[in-house]
C-alpha cells in the first residue's frame, strides 16, 4: 500500500508499519525527542514569520470536572477563600478522551512489558515516574509550524462520520486543496469535528478503545513520508478498525516506533472558523508541557498565532 494507491493497509502490512517507519537510531542511541527532532531553529523561524494579524486562538478544552461517560476519572478543582483573596488545587488523570494532553514517549510501549522509543526498557518506568523518554525532556516547549486539515470543510459535512475514516491520501488532498506544501516540523492538526458530532450524539455510547469517528492508520505513512513532528486531533482513532491487530493502533505505531507526540483531546472549533475567516490553514503553534518529572505526558492549552 502507498499513499498513491488511495488503499487501507492489509493488517501484514500494518505490521510491517512497524518497521518500515521505525525511527529508532536516527538520532542517536540518546535520542528522547523523537520527531521533534525535525523542528529545527530554520522551522521555528519561519513559523515566527506566520505571524502576520497578531492574533492568538486557543486550541484546548477545558478541563472537565463533571463525571461522565467519556470522563469516568474527572479533574478535581477544589477552591479555598477567604476576606483577602482566593487560592485553588487541581487534580487531574489527563490520559483519556476529554482533557487535552501532549503524550510523551514513555507513554506506550510495544507490547506487554516490551520496549519504549529508541529501544529503552519499560522498566525505565516506575511508580515513581519514568527514567526516560519523559515530558520534561520538552519543557523548552514545542514551537513550530501548525496546519489545519479541516476535514468536514473538505467533505462538505458537519463532521467525520463513522463509516468514513480519515486516510492518509485524504490528508494530501486537503494540503492540494488549502495550497499547503506539507513540510517536515509540521505540526499536523485534523479537525474531526468533535464538537457538531458530541452534539448530534449526545448519548453516544463510549469504549475503550474509542468507538467514535476519526482518523485511520492509513494516515501514518503520511506522517512519516512528510516528516512531521507530531499529531493532534480533535477525535483521536477511528472506531471499526478490529481488522489490524493492535488496540489503538495509530497509538501503537507512533509513540513506540516512530517517536511521534500526539496532542490529544484538542479543540479545533474556533481556529477552523479563524482559519477559514483569513482563508489561511497554516500559523505558528506553540505547545509548553508542564515540567512532569517522570511524566508520561502533560495537560497542555495549544496556541495558534496568526
Amino acid at each position: 500500500m502507498t499513499l498513491a494507491d488511495r488503499t487501507p493497509p492489509t493488517p501484514e502490512e500494518f505490521v510491517a508499519y512497524k518497521s518500515r517507519f521505525s525511527n529508532w537510531g536516527r538520532w542517536g542511541a540518546e535520542d528522547q525527542f523523537g520527531t521533534l527532532n525535525f523542528i529545527t531553529p530554520e522551522v521555528r523561524r519561519a513559523a515566527a514569520a506566520l505571524v502576520r494579524e497578531g492574533r492568538s486562538v486557543s486550541c484546548a478544552n477545558p478541563l472537565a470536572v463533571t463525571p461522565a461517560a467519556r470522563n469516568p476519572n474527572p479533574a478535581q478543582h477544589f477552591m479555598r477563600f477567604g476576606p483577602t483573596g482566593s487560592s485553588d488545587y487541581l487534580g487531574v488523570s489527563y490520559h483519556g478522551f476529554v482533557n487535552t494532553h501532549i503524550d510523551a514517549l514513555c507513554h506506550i510501549w510495544t507490547g506487554p512489558w516490551g520496549e519504549m522509543y529508541n529501544g529503552r526498557p519499560s522498566s525505565d518506568v516506575t511508580s515513581a515516574g519514568s527514567r526516560s523518554n519523559s515530558v520534561e525532556q520538552w519543557r523548552d516547549g514545542i514551537v513550530t509550524r501548525g496546519v489545519l486539515y479541516d476535514v468536514p470543510r473538505h467533505r462538505g459535512t458537519p463532521y467525520v462520520e463513522l463509516e468514513r475514516p480519515v486516510h492518509g491520501w485524504e490528508l494530501a488532498d486537503i494540503a492540494s486543496a488549502e495550497g499547503i506544501e506539507p513540510r517536515p516540523g509540521d505540526a499536523v492538526l485534523v479537525r474531526s469535528g468533535a464538537a457538531p458530532f458530541f452534539e448530534a450524539h449526545p448519548g453516544f455510547p463510549h469504549s475503550s478503545p474509542p468507538s467514535t469517528p476519526g482518523v485511520h492508520v492509513s494516515t501514518l505513512e503520511f506522517l512519516y513520508e512528510t516528516s512531521a513532528a507530531l499529531l493532534g486531533w480533535d477525535l483521536q482513532e477511528a472506531g471499526g478498525q478490529s481488522e489490524y491487530p493492535a488496540r489503538i493502533g495509530v497509538h501503537e505505531v507512533a509513540i513506540p516506533y516512530m517517536g511521534l507526540p500526539l496532542l490529544d483531546n484538542t479543540d479545533f472549533e474556533r481556529l477552523a472558523a479563524t482559519c477559514a475567516e483569513l482563508g489561511r490553514w497554516e500559523f505558528q503553534l506553540v505547545i509548553a508541557p508542564l515540567v512532569v518529572v517522570g511524566g508520561t505526558g502533560s495537560p497542555v492549552n495549544p496556541i495558534a498565532m496568526f
